[in-house]
């Protein structure tokens, strides 16, 4: 196992430096909070992970979760976890103080998240699925809801799950069948069965909470029809004491990778006693169920780029320890009565490793921008500044989620390549973290609908306002970063890449102009690839100028080699990854759709 797994100096670079938390700290509700109360309680998460997340990392994947004689075991740790997360207010930091909560930034919780995910993304998604369900009650259900189970989710007593996906429907909300009984007593009797639950069942909490979408007898078809419940593992008697609900584990999912979290196929009421209580109104369930959404995105996207940076430690720390080859010399030979000397010397090892940091440091660093508009857009009292912050996080999400995961895999795949025929192998762990990154670009929607999100609603929404808002915060730090010639040919790259991003929608957009939105919508994921390329150069170059000015000024939190290295980063960056937007700018230009929208589809078989 490797040694290191992430870097607190660039998650408070980030979240201090480059995105200006302290301006987030303006905001009345974090009027509890610093710079100094956030940096400690950001150590002492990170002195969690070390004892607690990282050292189970590879034993989880080892010792998977599973479903063994009618019930669903899972790694003892995962106890551990939830009474830790619980007793330092981990599980609910972003809450209310009413509801238990600590009231911490976003931004923060971003910071503390990139640490615990980065040393065990399996074993974060109990406590992390927890808080979610947890916000769906306290955002759109009762005060009697909420005092009977906020209070104990986020103590790490008790369990929570998002319950979507059936059999039969899949992505397809509008498909599901599960359906809810109307009882005299307002309650609801719910039949019917859900698939890949994540932590859908466990022995370590004593209830788990199922936020569960289901449809009311009688409601209309298709996602107008869809309506949400608690339905609890377990049912609270008036006593206090717990009795079953009739939601029952009948199967898991084995998977290709995050082993360690119990995927669960439940079935809800095969007793007809399957008691669920309806969370905000009826048939909006799946209206509130996406406003969570947009977080569940971003909570992808960190865990993209968590593991993408733990994997780049790990490849680094081999690279620097594993001798092969010679170096060579002037005259393109090797010496062969030289030692070996170690990878990191070869150029090519050295490609590989700056691309692992190029993408995983910039992923990070777009989700915390999004962090950063997160809070803006929940806590500014001023209209406009809210209002641009919403567009601009509506936008960049389906990226923020989407990047991470895919060029996260990338680089995670690149740093396997690193170790060469060791990587392929269960001693190091980058086999693992290429497994478990992988279900980073299906979660919360598949990049397909990812980039059918970005073109087809985001780019499009208010006649391209979100758009111009981006357009504009990018020359904002186009302009910043001329105060320094090193990077005037980066800010001309960069500009090119804007004005060729506008070209690209007026040759698209005429297409959703004549009704023609299968041509419009083709190629979504070739745009996705082409924007997210762009947006991510906009980051490095933002945080390329930061560095510069601390370099110029001399105000240096960290040692001077910190600073440089983000400015070589970003060179590379502009050198190795923003050429590949032209070739996605010559498929997205070229009209001929045959291919894909006009064949006959036996030529596919």
């Amino acid at each position: 196992m490797a040694d290191k797994y992430c870097s607190v100096e660039n998650a408070k670079f980030l979240l201090h430096d480059v995105h200006g938390f302290e301006d987030i700290l303006k905001f009345k509700r974090y009027e509890d909070f610093d710079k100094e109360n956030v940096d400690l309680l950001i150590d002492s998460v990170k002195d969690l992970a070390d004892k607690e997340y990282f050292p189970y990392f590879e034993e989880m994947d080892a010792k998977p979760a599973a479903y063994k004689d009618g019930e669903i075991w899972a790694h003892p740790q995962v106890k551990t976890i939830f009474e830790k997360s619980g007793d330092m207010g981990l599980t609910g930091a972003t809450f209310d103080y009413d509801h238990g909560g600590m009231q911490l930034p976003f931004m923060a919780n971003i910071a503390s998240g990139y640490i615990l995910t980065a040393a065990n993304n399996a074993a974060v998604m109990y406590t992390g699925l927890t808080a979610g369900a947890a916000h769906l009650i306290t955002s759109f259900g009762t005060q009697e809801l909420i005092d009977k189970y906020v209070p104990n989710m986020l103590n790490g007593k008790w369990g929570g799950t998002m319950c979507l996906t059936e059999p039969q429907a899949g992505s397809s909300l509008s498909d599901i069948t599960t359906t809810a009984y109307p009882q005299a007593d307002g309650t609801y009797k719910i039949e019917g069965q859900k698939i890949f639950i994540s932590s859908g069942d466990h022995p370590y909490t004593e209830n788990i909470v199922h936020l569960t979408l289901a449809r009311i007898e009688g409601a209309p078809a298709g996602t107008k029809g869809i309506s949400l419940f608690v339905v609890p593992k377990m049912r609270i008697q008036e006593d206090g004491s717990l009795v079953s609900n009739d939601v029952k584990a009948v199967g898991d999912f084995q998977k290709l990778g995050q082993k360690g979290n119990a995927t669960v196929h439940l079935a809800f009421g095969e007793n007809k006693d399957s008691q669920g209580w309806l969370v905000g109104e009826e048939n909006r369930g799946l209206k509130h169920m996406f406003q969570m959404m947009n977080g569940a995105r971003i909570d992808v996207g960190l865990n993209g780029a968590a593991i993408a940076s733990a994997a780049y430690f790990a490849s680094l720390q081999y690279a620097q320890e594993r001798p092969q080859g010679r170096r060579l010399n002037n005259s393109g030979r090797k010496d062969v009565s030289e030692g070996q000397t170690f990878i990191i010397n070869h150029p090519d090892v050295r490609r590989m490793l700056f691309l692992q940091k190029a993408v995983s440091e910039g992923a990070l660093s777009l989700v915390m921008e999004a962090g950063r508009l997160h809070d803006i857009s929940h806590q500014s009292t001023d209209a406009k500044e809210k209002e641009e912050a919403h567009l601009l996080l509506e936008l960049l999400t389906p990226i923020v989620k989407t990047y991470p995961s895919e060029m996260g895999r990338t680089s995670v795949d690149n740093g396997l390549q690193i170790l060469g025929g060791y990587g392929f192998c269960t001693d190091f762990p980058l086999q693992q973290y290429y497994r478990d990154i992988r279900i980073s670009a299906l979660y919360e929607g598949t990049t397909g609908i990812q980039s059918l999100d970005l073109l087809g609603r985001k780019v499009t929404m208010q006649n391209g306002r979100a758009m111009m808002l981006l357009m504009g915060k990018i020359q904002e730090t186009m302009k910043a970063a001329s105060t320094y010639d090193e990077f005037k040919p980066y800010i001309k790259t960069l500009g090119g890449k804007l004005e060729q991003t506008q070209e690209i929608l007026q040759h698209l957009l005429q297409y959703a102009m004549k009704g023609e939105h299968e041509k419009f919508l083709a190629d979504a994921n070739i745009f996705m690839e082409f924007f997210s390329t762009i947006v991510i150069g906009w980051q490095w170059l933002k945080m390329a100028t930061v560095a510069k000015e601390a370099l110029v000024t001399g105000n240096l939190v960290q040692p001077s080699e910190f600073y440089e290295s983000k400015i070589h980063t970003m060179k590379f960056f502009y050198k190795y990854e923003m050429p590949k937007t032209a070739a996605a700018m010559e498929i997205l230009k070229n009209g001929d759709f045959l291919t894909i929208l006009e064949m006959e589809k036996e030529l596919i078989m």
